[in-house]
Protein backbone atom coordinates (compact mmCIF):
# COMPACT_ATOMS: atom_id res chain seq x y z
CA UNK A 1 0.00 0.00 0.00
CA UNK A 2 1.22 3.66 -1.06
CA UNK A 3 0.56 6.23 1.27
CA UNK A 4 0.78 9.97 0.20
CA UNK A 5 1.68 12.60 2.15
CA UNK A 6 1.18 16.06 0.91
CA UNK A 7 2.95 19.17 2.31
CA UNK A 8 5.74 16.20 3.70
CA UNK A 9 8.39 19.25 4.48
CA UNK A 10 6.43 20.93 6.81
CA UNK A 11 6.74 20.72 10.82
CA UNK A 12 3.73 18.22 11.02
CA UNK A 13 4.21 16.62 7.47
CA UNK A 14 7.61 15.81 8.10
CA UNK A 15 6.06 14.15 11.32
CA UNK A 16 3.58 11.81 9.77
CA UNK A 17 6.64 10.81 7.40
CA UNK A 18 8.58 9.30 10.01
CA UNK A 19 5.68 7.99 11.62
CA UNK A 20 4.91 6.01 8.31
CA UNK A 21 7.95 5.16 7.62
CA UNK A 22 8.38 4.06 11.04
CA UNK A 23 5.55 1.88 10.65
CA UNK A 24 7.06 -0.30 8.04
CA UNK A 25 5.01 1.39 5.50
CA UNK A 26 5.72 3.01 1.77
CA UNK A 27 5.57 6.43 1.86
CA UNK A 28 5.44 8.65 -1.14
CA UNK A 29 6.32 12.13 0.12
CA UNK A 30 5.08 15.19 -2.18
CA UNK A 31 6.45 18.39 -1.86
CA UNK A 32 7.36 21.40 -3.97
CA UNK A 33 11.24 21.45 -3.07
CA UNK A 34 11.99 17.85 -3.33
CA UNK A 35 15.79 18.72 -2.53
CA UNK A 36 15.03 20.02 0.68
CA UNK A 37 12.74 18.03 2.02
CA UNK A 38 15.21 14.80 1.20
CA UNK A 39 17.05 16.27 3.50
CA UNK A 40 14.78 16.47 6.19
CA UNK A 41 12.95 13.22 5.68
CA UNK A 42 14.09 9.74 6.39
CA UNK A 43 16.30 7.40 4.02
CA UNK A 44 14.30 5.28 1.95
CA UNK A 45 10.89 7.67 1.50
CA UNK A 46 10.26 8.42 -2.23
CA UNK A 47 10.06 12.11 -2.37
CA UNK A 48 8.09 13.58 -5.47
CA UNK A 49 7.62 16.84 -6.78
CA UNK A 50 3.98 17.96 -6.53
CA UNK A 51 2.19 21.77 -6.76
CA UNK A 52 -0.94 22.41 -5.78
CA UNK A 53 -0.89 25.38 -8.02
CA UNK A 54 0.19 23.48 -10.66
CA UNK A 55 -2.03 20.32 -12.12
CA UNK A 56 0.66 18.87 -14.53
CA UNK A 57 2.07 17.80 -11.32
CA UNK A 58 -0.67 15.44 -9.57
CA UNK A 59 -0.59 12.52 -11.76
CA UNK A 60 2.68 11.23 -10.77
CA UNK A 61 2.10 11.89 -7.34
CA UNK A 62 -0.71 10.22 -7.15
CA UNK A 63 -0.30 7.25 -8.87
CA UNK A 64 -1.11 4.27 -7.28
CA UNK A 65 -1.85 6.03 -3.99
CA UNK A 66 -4.51 4.73 -1.84
CA UNK A 67 -4.48 6.67 1.25
CA UNK A 68 -3.92 10.34 1.43
CA UNK A 69 -2.53 12.89 4.28
CA UNK A 70 -4.04 16.29 2.81
CA UNK A 71 -2.24 19.64 3.58
CA UNK A 72 -4.68 22.73 4.64
CA UNK A 73 -5.98 24.38 1.90
CA UNK A 74 -5.78 21.53 -0.67
CA UNK A 75 -7.80 22.59 -3.84
CA UNK A 76 -10.96 20.29 -4.35
CA UNK A 77 -9.50 19.36 -8.03
CA UNK A 78 -6.10 17.79 -6.43
CA UNK A 79 -8.64 15.75 -4.05
CA UNK A 80 -11.31 14.86 -6.90
CA UNK A 81 -8.05 13.61 -9.22
CA UNK A 82 -7.12 11.41 -6.05
CA UNK A 83 -9.94 9.99 -5.82
CA UNK A 84 -9.92 8.99 -9.92
CA UNK A 85 -6.85 7.94 -9.37
CA UNK A 86 -7.89 5.54 -6.92
CA UNK A 87 -7.08 7.09 -3.45
CA UNK A 88 -9.65 5.46 -1.04
CA UNK A 89 -9.33 7.32 2.30
CA UNK A 90 -8.01 10.66 2.87
CA UNK A 91 -6.56 12.34 6.42
CA UNK A 92 -7.01 16.01 6.49
CA UNK A 93 -4.67 18.39 8.21
CA UNK A 94 -7.24 20.73 9.01
CA UNK A 95 -7.90 22.90 12.16
CA UNK A 96 -9.84 23.68 15.11
CA UNK A 97 -11.48 26.99 13.46
CA UNK A 98 -13.70 24.34 10.96
CA UNK A 99 -15.90 23.66 14.14
CA UNK A 100 -16.05 27.04 15.12
CA UNK A 101 -19.76 28.22 15.39
CA UNK A 102 -19.53 31.63 13.74
CA UNK A 103 -23.23 32.62 14.59
CA UNK A 104 -22.11 32.46 18.20
CA UNK A 105 -22.10 36.54 19.94
CA UNK A 106 -18.71 35.58 22.20
CA UNK A 107 -17.57 38.81 22.15
CA UNK A 108 -14.70 38.93 20.63
CA UNK A 109 -14.39 41.79 17.97
CA UNK A 110 -14.97 42.23 14.47
CA UNK A 111 -11.30 42.00 13.22
CA UNK A 112 -11.13 38.59 15.21
CA UNK A 113 -14.39 36.76 14.07
CA UNK A 114 -13.83 38.11 10.60
CA UNK A 115 -10.53 36.43 10.82
CA UNK A 116 -11.88 33.10 12.96
CA UNK A 117 -14.87 32.79 10.29
CA UNK A 118 -12.47 32.89 7.23
CA UNK A 119 -10.27 30.07 8.67
CA UNK A 120 -13.52 27.90 9.48
CA UNK A 121 -14.76 28.60 5.75
CA UNK A 122 -10.93 27.90 4.20
CA UNK A 123 -11.02 24.21 6.25
CA UNK A 124 -13.95 23.38 6.16
CA UNK A 125 -14.09 23.61 2.56
CA UNK A 126 -11.06 21.07 2.20
CA UNK A 127 -13.18 18.67 4.76
CA UNK A 128 -16.05 19.26 2.53
CA UNK A 129 -14.38 18.49 -0.66
CA UNK A 130 -12.52 15.14 0.64
CA UNK A 131 -16.05 14.05 1.98
CA UNK A 132 -17.59 14.86 -0.96
CA UNK A 133 -15.33 12.58 -3.46
CA UNK A 134 -16.66 9.25 -1.30
CA UNK A 135 -14.00 8.18 -0.01
CA UNK A 136 -13.10 7.42 3.66
CA UNK A 137 -11.90 10.57 5.85
CA UNK A 138 -10.64 11.80 8.46
CA UNK A 139 -10.47 15.33 9.74
CA UNK A 140 -7.36 16.36 12.06
CA UNK A 141 -8.19 19.32 13.60
CA UNK A 142 -5.37 21.02 15.54
CA UNK A 143 -5.29 24.31 17.54
CA UNK A 144 -2.91 26.49 17.80
CA UNK A 145 0.31 25.27 17.49
CA UNK A 146 3.44 25.54 19.71
CA UNK A 147 4.94 25.90 16.64
CA UNK A 148 4.27 29.40 16.80
CA UNK A 149 6.54 29.97 19.16
CA UNK A 150 9.69 29.87 16.87
CA UNK A 151 9.05 33.19 16.31
CA UNK A 152 10.69 34.14 19.33
CA UNK A 153 13.76 32.31 18.13
CA UNK A 154 15.85 35.31 17.15
CA UNK A 155 15.16 36.73 19.89
CA UNK A 156 16.06 34.43 22.09
CA UNK A 157 19.10 33.38 20.48
CA UNK A 158 20.37 37.22 20.15
CA UNK A 159 19.79 38.35 23.48
CA UNK A 160 17.73 35.87 25.84
CA UNK A 161 14.46 37.76 25.39
CA UNK A 162 11.13 37.45 24.08
CA UNK A 163 9.35 41.14 23.45
CA UNK A 164 5.73 40.75 23.35
CA UNK A 165 2.52 42.51 24.59
CA UNK A 166 -0.07 40.31 26.55
CA UNK A 167 2.40 38.58 29.20
CA UNK A 168 -1.07 36.80 30.34
CA UNK A 169 -2.25 35.69 27.21
CA UNK A 170 -3.35 32.04 27.19
CA UNK A 171 -3.39 29.19 25.07
CA UNK A 172 -3.42 25.21 25.26
CA UNK A 173 -0.66 24.63 22.51
CA UNK A 174 -0.05 21.73 20.72
CA UNK A 175 2.80 20.14 19.66
CA UNK A 176 2.65 18.84 15.99
CA UNK A 177 4.20 15.28 16.61
CA UNK A 178 0.81 15.22 18.56
CA UNK A 179 -1.13 16.15 15.66
CA UNK A 180 0.89 13.94 13.04
CA UNK A 181 0.49 11.19 15.79
CA UNK A 182 -3.27 11.14 15.43
CA UNK A 183 -3.41 11.37 11.16
CA UNK A 184 -1.03 8.08 11.50
CA UNK A 185 -3.17 6.11 12.91
CA UNK A 186 -6.00 7.44 10.85
CA UNK A 187 -4.39 6.68 8.02
CA UNK A 188 -3.11 3.06 9.47
CA UNK A 189 -6.16 1.99 10.70
CA UNK A 190 -9.95 2.14 10.66
CA UNK A 191 -10.86 2.89 14.01
CA UNK A 192 -10.95 6.78 13.18
CA UNK A 193 -12.80 6.53 9.59
CA UNK A 194 -15.80 9.60 9.70
CA UNK A 195 -14.15 11.39 12.96
CA UNK A 196 -13.33 14.84 13.15
CA UNK A 197 -10.65 15.38 15.67
CA UNK A 198 -9.91 18.55 17.56
CA UNK A 199 -6.37 18.80 19.57
CA UNK A 200 -5.24 20.65 21.96
CA UNK A 201 -2.28 20.93 24.65
CA UNK A 202 -2.74 19.35 28.09
CA UNK A 203 -3.71 23.22 29.59
CA UNK A 204 -3.49 26.68 28.76
CA UNK A 205 0.09 28.35 29.52
CA UNK A 206 0.51 32.41 29.35
CA UNK A 207 3.03 33.89 27.03
CA UNK A 208 5.03 34.19 30.30
CA UNK A 209 5.03 30.36 31.01
CA UNK A 210 5.69 29.41 27.74
CA UNK A 211 9.04 31.89 28.14
CA UNK A 212 9.98 30.09 31.22
CA UNK A 213 9.95 26.68 29.71
CA UNK A 214 12.04 27.94 26.39
CA UNK A 215 14.59 29.03 29.51
CA UNK A 216 14.17 25.89 31.13
CA UNK A 217 15.27 23.87 28.15
CA UNK A 218 17.81 25.80 27.48
CA UNK A 219 19.06 25.92 31.22
CA UNK A 220 19.60 29.80 31.49
CA UNK A 221 16.80 32.72 32.20
CA UNK A 222 15.04 34.32 29.11
CA UNK A 223 13.37 37.28 29.92
CA UNK A 224 10.17 38.46 28.65
CA UNK A 225 9.55 42.29 27.75
CA UNK A 226 6.22 43.46 27.97
CA UNK A 227 5.86 45.81 24.59
CA UNK A 228 2.34 47.88 24.59
CA UNK A 229 -0.04 47.09 21.85
CA UNK A 230 1.39 50.30 19.59
CA UNK A 231 5.04 49.05 20.01
CA UNK A 232 4.05 45.41 18.87
CA UNK A 233 2.25 46.52 16.10
CA UNK A 234 5.21 49.02 14.53
CA UNK A 235 8.04 46.12 15.37
CA UNK A 236 5.70 43.21 13.49
CA UNK A 237 4.43 45.13 10.42
CA UNK A 238 5.97 43.68 7.64
CA UNK A 239 4.26 44.74 4.13
CA UNK A 240 6.62 42.33 2.62
CA UNK A 241 5.30 39.18 4.48
CA UNK A 242 1.88 39.69 4.59
CA UNK A 243 1.55 41.25 8.17
CA UNK A 244 -0.38 44.34 7.10
CA UNK A 245 -2.79 46.59 9.75
CA UNK A 246 -5.33 43.74 8.88
CA UNK A 247 -3.63 41.28 10.01
CA UNK A 248 -2.11 42.77 13.13
CA UNK A 249 -6.00 44.49 14.04
CA UNK A 250 -6.69 40.53 14.53
CA UNK A 251 -3.78 39.07 16.44
CA UNK A 252 -3.78 42.24 18.59
CA UNK A 253 -7.60 41.80 19.32
CA UNK A 254 -6.85 37.51 19.58
CA UNK A 255 -3.91 38.68 22.72
CA UNK A 256 -6.32 40.87 24.58
CA UNK A 257 -9.31 38.93 24.26
CA UNK A 258 -10.59 38.20 28.13
CA UNK A 259 -13.01 35.61 27.77
CA UNK A 260 -12.58 32.20 27.97
CA UNK A 261 -9.11 30.66 25.97
CA UNK A 262 -9.91 30.51 22.50
CA UNK A 263 -9.59 26.63 22.23
CA UNK A 264 -10.11 24.89 25.46
CA UNK A 265 -8.36 21.85 26.27
CA UNK A 266 -9.92 18.92 25.10
CA UNK A 267 -9.20 15.43 26.06
CA UNK A 268 -8.67 14.04 22.41
CA UNK A 269 -5.65 12.88 22.46
CA UNK A 270 -5.49 11.18 26.43
CA UNK A 271 -8.63 9.15 24.84
CA UNK A 272 -7.31 8.30 21.68
CA UNK A 273 -3.67 7.28 22.76
CA UNK A 274 -3.82 6.74 26.51
CA UNK A 275 -1.29 9.06 27.24
CA UNK A 276 -1.57 12.83 28.02
CA UNK A 277 -0.65 15.37 25.16
CA UNK A 278 3.07 16.40 25.21
CA UNK A 279 3.52 19.77 27.01
CA UNK A 280 4.90 22.61 26.04
CA UNK A 281 7.90 21.57 27.91
CA UNK A 282 8.50 18.93 26.27
CA UNK A 283 7.94 20.74 22.83
CA UNK A 284 10.84 23.40 24.26
CA UNK A 285 13.27 20.18 25.03
CA UNK A 286 12.49 19.26 21.68
CA UNK A 287 13.69 22.11 19.72
CA UNK A 288 15.84 23.60 22.13
CA UNK A 289 18.51 23.97 19.20
CA UNK A 290 16.29 26.50 17.06
CA UNK A 291 16.60 28.55 20.66
CA UNK A 292 20.06 28.20 21.37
Amino acid sequence: MTLLVTGASGRIGRHVVRGLAGAGQRVRAMTRDPETARGLLPPGVEVVHGDFDRPETWAAALEGVERAHVFPFAPAAFLDAAARAGTRRFVVHSAVAAGWDGDRDDGRSPALRRHLAAERDGHREVELAAEATGAEWTHVRPGLLATGLLDWAEGVRADRAVRAPYPEYAQALVHEADVAEIAVAALLTDAHVGAAYTITGPAPLTQREQVRAIGAALGERVRFEELTPEQARQAWRDPDQGVDDAVLDWLLDLMAYDGPVLVPPTTTFQRLTGRAPRSVAQWARDHVEDFR
